[in-house]
């Protein structure tokens, strides 16, 4: 079977899809080691610098110079896809091109795009509202990253339940426990100390980060003792409104900003913190719940989206809305103990229900019953 998997997105966004993109390509080299049944072509972006296929027999790098998400990518990409030759193509961006004489399989993460188009950007809106219908109806198949997912795509979009698999997400290994030796350099180059209170993810509206600033206040005028609170991620869409919030609420000497950490790095934050926290509104999956548990931090998250699903019963969940609520479970966690330590071994074995190896075994399963292997 031929196989070309739409990488693009990689260089733009590594977090994210791009993770997932690249995890399954790894994933992909090792299963299929030592077979000459199947061949894999990884479209990549001409500004790519490094080269994104393994060096493994049966893989190889295709450039494209469309980029994605671009409004006359419908018109060039098929253009550019005709040259290639592969059986089937895998989108883990949502949106696959309309033309071409492939098969088709298509990665839905979520539907905020749905649920909450006032937190998109007029482009992301373009790209998804716009073309998620034709998209799902054009698609031979779908993976959804969850069952709640798969609900949405039926419920919102009448998508036969036949037509999607769920194939559930993963944490990178290298999320693990360590020593508070070993997280101390780290923390000391970025200028903190243990136990403070931690948020993982974009900087934009879906991810309720003003909700948590506020709940944040509160909880410091309960509890003068309360713990710096570190925000690391990237600056998404409309992130300004976020430091306005940490101004208004005269919270700029309680919260430290970490942007665009090396997996490497957050790994020794999750050790290190007391508390992990993402209240967002709207979550397809919530990777950084597992990330979390997986170096045994306790969680305490949303009850919308995926999240109840991923957590399982190792996080303490909240409503996104009720803010004091919100101020309540963090307090709670960061004082019982007793909680504290069931909570860090109901996440150990809660993370260990996902594998990248089970999602990629998942997804080869699909390419073959595609292509009739």
């Amino acid at each position: 079977m031929r196989i070309a998997i739409d990488a693009r997105l990689v260089t733009y966004q590594r977090g994210g899809i791009g993770q997932y993109i690249l995890h399954l390509i790894e994933e992909f080299a090792r299963l299929t080691e030592g077979r000459t049944d199947a061949e894999f072509t990884i479209l990549r972006s001409r500004k790519e610098r490094d080269p994104l296929a393994p060096r493994a027999p049966g893989f190889r790098d295709e450039t494209l110079w469309t980029p994605p998400h671009n409004r006359f990518e419908q018109l060039a990409l098929p253009i550019e896809l005709a040259r290639l030759r592969f059986d089937l193509l895998h989108s883990p961006d949502f949106i696959p091109p309309w033309r071409g004489r492939f098969r088709r399989l298509i990665t839905v993460h979520d539907l905020t795009f749905l649920y909450y188009p006032q937190f998109l950007t007029a482009e992301s809106h373009r790209h998804y509202n716009d073309q998620i219908d034709r998209a799902v109806r054009v698609a031979d198949h779908i993976s959804a990253d969850s069952t709640n997912t798969k609900d949405d795509l039926v419920r919102l979009l009448n998508v036969p339940p036949d037509k999607v698999t769920v194939v559930l997400l993963a944490p990178n290994p290298i999320y693990r426990v360590m020593d508070e030796a070993a997280c101390t350099p780290v923390l000391a180059r970025l200028g903190l100390s243990q136990n403070f209170m931690l948020f993982t993810g974009t900087l934009e509206p879906r991810k309720n980060v003003r909700g948590l600033l506020t709940a944040y206040r509160e909880l410091c005028d309960r509890r003068p003792s309360t713990p710096l609170l570190v925000l690391a991620g990237r600056r998404g869409w409309l992130y300004d409104e976020i430091f306005e919030q940490i101004t208004k609420l005269k919270l700029a000497d309680h919260v430290h900003f970490a942007e665009n950490l090396p997996n490497e790095d957050l790994v020794a934050l999750y050790n290190a913190a007391r508390l992990f926290v993402l209240p967002s509104f709207y979550e397809g999956f919530g990777l950084p719940v597992l990330e979390a548990m997986a170096c045994g931090t306790p969680v305490v998250c949303s009850n919308r989206g995926s999240l109840p699903e991923v957590a399982g019963d190792a996080a303490l969940l909240i409503n996104p809305d009720d803010l004091d609520g919100l101020a309540d479970a963090m307090k709670r966690v960061m004082e019982d103990e007793s909680l504290r330590a069931q909570m860090r071994e109901r996440g150990f074995a809660n993370a260990k229900r996902f594998s990248w190896e089970k999602a990629a075994k998942e997804t080869l399963a699909i390419y073959r019953a595609l292509l009739g292997e």
